[in-house]
């Protein structure tokens, strides 16, 4: 069995249940197959087959992931198109596909097919992939110069966790539970959103996309969501307003932060007014979730390793292997041998195991300041500052120094209607880190700046800095 199988499969055994609800629209898995196996008629009859590269620029929509669904089908490779790519990255991004799906026609090298051109006669969808063929490309940020295609294999989808039915018992059919109203927006170009969609099908729950961009917190108890994916500035949103406002979580049964490193006291305030809903996450585009557990668990860890994930600190980095990881970046050998080894995936982050198995992260291979030609990573700065009681979030940067070839920069959100001494956060630092870890600058932001990815833009924050 070849994925997309075990979707479809779980798609005609309750045909009637919804499988997504766009304000009154409702459509139900019956009906989404139905679109699915149209779609793959419309595609082939475009002449589009197996091996092809069909990008996918489509809003999120059923139409949008019925398209993806029928592009795997076809045993072809889809390619997702993030929305607002400058125009030399999306030539990059297309470079190597024979055409694009999207809702409307627009100017992109390639023949456009709008997705209502796709309906054709329902022919039914039997899948044609090989499991070592790439089945989806999925290309990042770019934030780091031109964008890389992370290239998973039709063997990724098939023997990973996420699209096929939970195993009894397991972590993820626990974490499924929660997704019966599972709130959908953003990108379907983003691949632990469409991730976590896989986890809501195959656990027998409705995606709920809504009408316009969310609202924290007000949105999840309007459309009644019982889990939900978040990044870490907006969690900062949704606190902002839970300390001065009520609202009705208790539907609520799952909400994920995942994306980048999450300050405890953040966590600990989240799960003080969210309550048990609010988890933690770990993962990464090339791997998928690697960790996942409620915020008052693991003290100080982003979790456990989720079913089929093992992990390995070899000299204080993190490597994982899972079924669910990448093949390695598309059409670049020399990227995929610097993180690709003997089926391991070298994360770059650091970090350790505890004694009970839980993982905790303390910063980035990559994400230093070489003060004096000594490394400090950012990572352990961050935390030492957030930790200061007047400051709500910290994030440091490397710019260029005369004297020391770099300084850290520090970009602080005060708590609202404070105001951090800044020797004293210095101090804190040196007594955490010692003096060398100390930033040279700080700046106080009122908010910080969020990347395409939903992370925090650290490349606009350094962008931002006056000499």
């Amino acid at each position: 069995m070849v994925h997309p199988q075990a979707l479809l499969d779980e798609l005609e055994r309750a045909p009637e249940v919804p499988a997504f609800e766009h304000g009154a629209r409702v459509t139900t898995r019956g009906e989404l197959r139905e679109l699915i196996g149209r779609f793959t008629a419309g595609l082939r009859t475009a002449g589009l087959g197996p091996g092809d590269g069909v990008g996918l620029a489509t809003a999120v929509t059923p139409e949008g992931f019925a398209a993806l669904i029928a592009v795997h089908v076809l045993g072809a490779r889809a390619v997702a198109v993030r929305p607002g790519l400058p125009e030399a990255q999306l030539r990059h991004v297309l470079g190597d596909v024979a055409a694009v799906v999207a809702d409307e026609p627009w100017e992109a090298g390639v023949p456009v097919l709008p997705v209502d051109s796709l309906v054709a006669r329902f022919t039914e969808p039997v899948p044609q992939g090989r499991l070592d063929d790439i089945a989806t490309v999925v290309f990042t940020s770019g934030s780091t110069g031109v964008p890389k295609g992370v290239a998973y294999s039709y063997r990724a989808l098939t023997e990973g966790r996420v699209w096929r039915p939970p195993v009894p018992g397991s972590a993820h059919e626990r974490l499924g539970a929660g997704f019966g109203r599972y709130l959908l927006f953003g990108s379907l170009a983003s691949a632990v959103m469409v991730e976590q969609l896989g986890v809501c099908l195959l656990a027998g729950g409705t995606a709920v996309i809504p009408q316009a961009p969310p609202d924290f917190p007000a949105v999840l108890p309007r459309l009644g969501i019982t889990a939900a994916l978040t990044t870490v500035p907006r969690l900062h949103r949704i606190l902002d307003v839970l300390r001065s406002e009520d609202v009705d979580l208790s539907a609520l049964r799952t909400l994920i932060v995942a994306g980048s490193p999450v300050p405890p006291h953040t966590l600990a305030e989240a799960t003080e007014r969210i309550g048990p809903a609010m988890h933690h996450a770990y993962g990464q585009t090339e791997t998928g979730m690697l960790t996942v557990c409620r915020a008052d668990e693991g003290l100080g860890s982003v979790g456990k390793p989720c079913d089929t994930v093992e992990i390995s600190v070899r000299e204080g980095e993190v490597w994982v292997r899972t079924p669910s990881a990448f093949s390695g970046y598309w059409r670049d050998a020399a990227a995929t041998a610097e993180v690709l080894r003997d089926g391991w995936v070298r994360t770059q982050d650091l970090g350790f195991l505890d004694a009970e198995g839980y993982l905790h992260l303390s910063g980035r291979a990559r994400d230093v300041v070489i003060v004096n030609a000594i490394i400090h990573y950012t990572g352990p700065i961050e935390r030492a500052i957030a930790a200061c009681p007047d400051i709500d979030q910290a994030y440091v940067v490397a710019v260029p120094d005369s004297l020391t070839g770099e300084a850290a920069h520090a970009f602080v959100v005060p708590v609202p209607g404070r105001s951090p001494d800044l020797d004293e956060v210095r101090k804190a630092v040196a007594a955490e880190l010692g003096e060398a870890a100390v930033p040279a600058r700080f700046s106080f932001v009122g908010a910080v700046p969020v990347a395409p990815s939903g992370k925090p833009d650290k490349a606009a924050l350094r962008a931002s800095i006056v000499d």
